[in-house]
C-alpha cells in the first residue's frame, strides 16, 4: 500500500533511502555504511520509528527526502533511545533549517520519555544554499545540548567529516566515539590551514580520531570500524541510566572473586616503581567490567565505569605507570569532566589514589595549571553521589586534597598500612625542615645523617595513622579487605542525601 502511494506521488524509492545509487555506492567504497544502514547495525531489529521521513527543505528547488537526516526513535538491547543519523548521499549530509528542526524534535521527543539521545554525524556542515537558516538550525541544536545536559545522556559517533561550528554540537554532548580513517574533526580544514598560516597538512594529521582521542581530549573513543564503533557505543549504554532520575539495574557479580588476593603483588612496596592501575581496577571490582573512558588522552589518569558487587560506579584512579601518576591539565581536566557526567547521572565515584603532586614546570604554569587543577576541586566538591576513597601508596600536597579527600566531602576513605600521606615526600621535606643539620654534617655522614632525618620524617608525619587520628582517614585496611571494604562503603553510602545551599548555579573555573 505503501509503495502504490509512492508511485502515485512519482516518488522513487532509492529517493527516501538516499541520495541515489551512485552517491551509495561511493559512501560503500570509502568504508562507509549509509545513515539507514548505520542504524540496522546500532538499533535492536524492527524496532526504528522513524519521523519526518518525507521532510523537504522549503529553500532547495529540488526535493531530497528526509533532507538529509534519518531521525526516529529505537531500542538498543531493549533501551529506548534517540537517534539521528546525517546521511552522506544527500547534499553531503550538510544542514539545513528542516533538517536541523528533525534533529531537535528528536532531541525534544528523547527528554519527553526520559531516554539517551545518539547522534551519527557523518555531515559536510552548513548548507550553504540556506544561508543564516543553516546557522540558526546549529544554534537551535546548541542550545538544547545545554538544556538537556545532565537531563539524558547525550552520544556523539563521528563517521565521517564533522567541520566548523557543527564540531560544537558532539563537543557539547557526554562522550564522542570516532573510528579511525573515517571520523574527521576540525574548525578549519587543511586548506584554510595552509591559505592562512602557510602550513600543510592532512585531513588526518589534523584532526583525525588518534590526534582527538590522544592529543586534544575532543574523542573519549577510537575503534578500527563502524561495526566495532556500535558494539562500543551498545557496550557504554548498558553503564549509564536512561536519564537522571533513573537508574542503572544491578547485575549478578558472581562469586569468583578471591578477597584474600594479595593485592600488594599488583603494587610494588618500592614507591619510586610504576605498575598499572587498571590491573588493580579489574581484580577489585567485578571482573571483566571495567570499560574505560579517554583512554589515550591524558593517561596519567584513567577514569571508566565498573561494577562492584554488580552495581555500576565511576572509578577515577592516578596511573603510576604514566608520569608516575601525575596530576596535570589535561589529567585535571579528563578527570573533572568524567566526576561531573557521575554526579549528573547518580553515579557512586570510586577513586584510588597513588600521587606524587602536581606537575611543575613552566609550561604547565603558563597554560593554568592552576585554573585547571581548581576544575578537579569543583568537581569532586560539588559531587552529591557516594563518595569513597582509598589511598594505596601515596598522597602528598594538594594532590591529596583534590584527589576526593575528606575535605571534600568523600564519605568514606581508607588507606592501606604502607601509605604515606603527607605535604612532601620525605627527601623533598627534610632537605627543608633540616637544611641547616645536613649542611653542617660532615662529607662521609651526610648519607647516614639524610636516612635517619626521612625515617624520622616518615614515622612522625606520612603514617596513614596520624590521618586516621584526626578523622581524615576513616580506617586504615589490608589490601586483602579492599574489595570487601568498598562493597560495605557502597552499600552504606546508597542513601546518601545531602542539602547544598541554594543559588542559581557555581561558577567552575572554566
Amino acid at each position: 500500500m505503501l509503495d502504490e502511494f509512492i508511485g502515485k506521488q512519482k516518488i522513487k524509492k532509492i529517493d527516501i533511502l538516499g541520495g541515489n545509487q551512485d552517491r551509495i555506492d561511493k559512501q560503500h567504497k570509502l568504508g562507509k555504511l549509509t545513515a539507514r544502514e548505520r542504524l540496522d547495525v546500532l538499533l535492536d531489529q524492527e524496532s526504528f520509528s522513524e519521523i519526518d521521513q518525507f521532510a523537504c527543505s522549503q529553500f532547495l528547488k529540488e526535493k531530497f527526502y528526509t533532507d538529509g537526516v534519518v531521525a526516529g526513535m529505537g531500542r538498543i538491547n531493549g533501551q529506548q533511545v534517540a537517534v539521528y543519523a546525517q546521511d552522506f548521499t544527500i547534499k553531503g549530509g550538510s544542514l539545513g533549517k528542516r533538517h536541523a528542526e528533525k534533529i531537535c524534535k528528536v532531541m525534544d521527543s528523547a527528554v519527553k520519555v526520559g531516554c539517551p539521545i545518539i547522534g551519527i554525524i557523518d555531515s559536510g556542515g552548513a548548507r550553504i544554499d540556506e544561508g543564516v537558516h543553516a546557522l540558526s538550525g546549529y544554534g537551535q541544536i546548541f542550545m538544547r545540548n545545554v538544556r538537556y545536559s545532565g537531563v539524558v545522556p547525550q552520544i556523539s559517533i563521528i563517521l565521517g567529516p564533522c567541520a566548523g561550528g557543527a564540531t560544537y554540537s558532539p563537543a557539547l554532548t557526554d562522550f564522542i566515539f570516532t573510528t579511525a580513517g573515517i571520523s574527521n574533526m576540525f574548525i578549519t580544514g587543511p586548506a584554510v590551514v595552509e591559505q592562512v598560516l602557510h602550513q600543510k597538512i592532512g585531513k588526518e594529521e589534523l584532526g583525525g580520531a588518534m590526534v582527538h582521542a590522544q592529543k586534544s581530549g575532543v574523542a573519549h573513543f577510537v575503534t578500527q570500524s563502524e561495526h566495532e564503533c556500535f558494539d562500543a557505543v551498545k557496550q557504554l549504554l548498558s553503564y549509564l541510566p536512561a536519564n537522571y532520575l533513573a537508574s542503572v539495574a544491578r547485575v549478578e557479580a558472581g562469586n569468583d572473586h578471591d578477597c584474600q588476593l594479595d593485592l600488594q603483588e599488583l603494587v610494588p612496596q618500592n614507591f619510586s616503581q610504576g605498575y598499572d592501575i587498571r590491573n588493580l581496577i579489574n581484580v577489585v571490582f567485578d571482573l571483566e567490567s571495567f570499560f574505560e573512558v579517554h583512554e589515550y588522552f591524558a593517561a596519567n589518569i584513567v577514569v571508566g565505569f565498573a561494577r562492584l558487587n554488580g552495581h555500576v560506579v565511576g572509578v577515577v584512579a592516578n596511573q603510576p605507570m604514566v608520569k608516575a601518576g601525575v596530576i596535570d591539565i589535561d589529567a585535571s581536566c579528563k578527570a573533572s569532566r568524567f566526576i561531573r557526567f557521575c554526579d549528573a547521572f547518580s553515579l557512586p565515584i570510586i577513586s584510588l589514589v597513588d600521587v606524587p603532586g602536581f606537575l611543575p614546570g613552566v609550561d604547565q604554569e603558563h597554560q593554568g595549571i592552576i585554573r585547571h587543577g581548581a576544575k578537579l576541586i569543583y568537581a569532586y566538591a560539588s559531587a552529591t553521589v557516594p563518595k569513597i576513597t582509598l589511598i594505596l601508596r601515596k598522597a602528598f600536597g594538594g594532590a591529596y586534597v583534590v584527589m576526593g579527600s575528606k575535605e571534600l566531602g568523600a564519605d568514606f576513605n581508607f588507606a592501606w598500612p604502607d601509605a604515606q600521606i603527607a605535604v612532601l615526600g620525605a627527601k623533598g621535606a627534610v632537605a627543608i625542615l633540616y637544611h641547616n643539620e645536613l649542611k653542617n654534617a660532615p662529607d662521609d655522614q651526610k648519607a647516614q645523617v639524610m636516612q635517619s632525618l626521612e625515617d624520622k620524617y616518615n614515622n612522625e608525619f606520612m603514617n596513614p595513622l596520624i590521618a586516621a587520628e584526626f578523622g581524615y582517614i576513616d580506617s586504615i585496611i589490608e589490601p586483602a579487605q579492599t574489595r570487601q571494604s568498598l562493597i560495605s562503603a557502597l552499600e552504606n553510602s546508597f542513601n546518601k542525601i545531602e542539602i547544598t545551599p541554594k543559588r542559581k548555579h557555581g561558577n567552575i573555573p572554566l
